[in-house]
């Protein structure tokens, strides 16, 4: 199948999943709790991606959707909540949040070869799973995924429908911090793939970002949602104590199981890459260590 065929593919699968959770959200019943409501939909619309994934023999199909579910969340809160469009809080989320989704999205597109290609991890994890594979690619790579960006946008939720007054600094460093954390991302993307278009068999990147950080992308992707935390704390300071439980579980989904999968396969494809764990951070950016000979 060919790259445009299988854009065509992805983008259909897509459009049904959203038209089943509009139409769920409009003539289903309802729960009386508007982040019930959205959750039960974007389940729904989970379940569709999950159908064209099992019909295709790809899990790669749900890739998209960590970055085109979330704008679409944040604009039916905004618009149910009754916040208002004059909100400066709202807008402001909403520019940082489809900052990211645009980012997310297009750097994903420049890097879909086609449905011929499915992401290693997948194929990986239902091997594994032996007989349980069917639950395994359900559970595992579809819906607790959903679920941890579903927890990850509820201080959204939490910005975009409180109509008391928020910590207003608290705000602005809220957008500050999300904008530079997806600036990061983009500049570590675009480092990323000028080295694969002239890298050399072996040959490890470890310039730019990628010499600070060894996940410089997994640390941005952390930002962005630890500012998304702020901006529900600055708009309900009291709900502080649990609004940034997403931002963890994002970074405990990166440090425990998505950088360590990496890094496996990296030492096992790239003996160099041992020489990079030894002075580059693995995480949190800093100068590399200095290495003795």
């Amino acid at each position: 199948m060919s790259r445009t065929a299988s854009f065509v593919r992805v983008g259909v699968a897509y459009v049904v999943a959203i038209a089943v959770a509009a139409v769920w959200l409009v003539v289903g019943p309802t729960t009386d709790l508007l982040w019930l409501d959205a959750l039960i939909a974007d389940v729904l619309a989970t379940f569709v991606i999950f159908a064209f994934s099992r019909v295709h023999h790809n899990s790669s199909f749900y890739d998209a959707y960590w970055s085109v579910i979330p704008p679409l969340l944040l604009v039916y809160w905004w618009i149910e909540g009754g916040l208002g469009v004059d909100s400066v809080r709202a807008w402001l989320v909403f520019v940082v949040v489809l900052l990211w989704a645009v980012r997310l999205t297009a750097n994903w597109a420049a890097g879909f070869p086609g449905l011929h290609h499915e992401d290693w991890r997948y194929g990986l994890l239902r091997d594994n799973a032996g007989r349980w594979e069917f639950l395994t690619d359900l559970v595992a790579i579809h819906v607790i995924p959903t679920g941890q960006v579903f927890l990850g946008m509820l201080p959204v939720y939490v910005a975009v429908t409180h109509t008391g007054d928020d910590l207003i600094w608290l705000t602005a460093i809220a957008t500050v911090f999300g904008v530079a954390a997806v600036v990061l991302e983009f500049v570590a993307d675009r480092q990323m793939r000028r080295f694969v278009l002239t890298r050399a068999p072996g040959q490890v990147m470890a310039d730019g970002l990628w010499s600070w950080s060894r996940h410089p992308n997994y640390f941005g992707e952390f930002g962005f949602w630890f500012a998304l935390a702020l901006f529900g704390v600055a708009a309900s300071p009291a709900d502080a104590w649990w609004l940034f439980i997403g931002a963890l579980a994002m970074l405990a989904m990166f440090l425990g199981a998505s950088i360590p999968m990496m890094e496996t396969r990296s030492l096992e494809r790239r003996p160099e890459y041992r020489e990079v764990t030894d002075r580059v951070s693995r995480f949190l950016p800093r100068p590399p260590r200095r290495v003795n000979a």
